[in-house]
């Protein structure tokens, strides 16, 4: 893997991220307080969740 595509994925990120603030700043920021109210282990297996359905999805797409 390249340093460009790293830096493309990342872009994506950005672009993705900033989509919820950007459409929809009163639901983002009503999101976030419900994150905020999470515990840590619940908080931490969204987390894992994340990451295995990123890793998944990356392995299904990769050339």
């Amino acid at each position: 893997m390249s340093f460009d595509v790293l830096l493309l994925a990342f872009a994506l990120l950005l672009i993705f991220e900033g989509l919820g603030p950007a459409l929809f700043p009163a639901k983002w920021r009503e999101y976030l307080r419900e994150i905020a109210q999470l515990a840590d282990p619940q908080l931490r297996m969204i987390g894992v969740a994340l990451i295995l359905i990123g890793w998944l999805l990356f392995m299904w797409l990769k050339p």
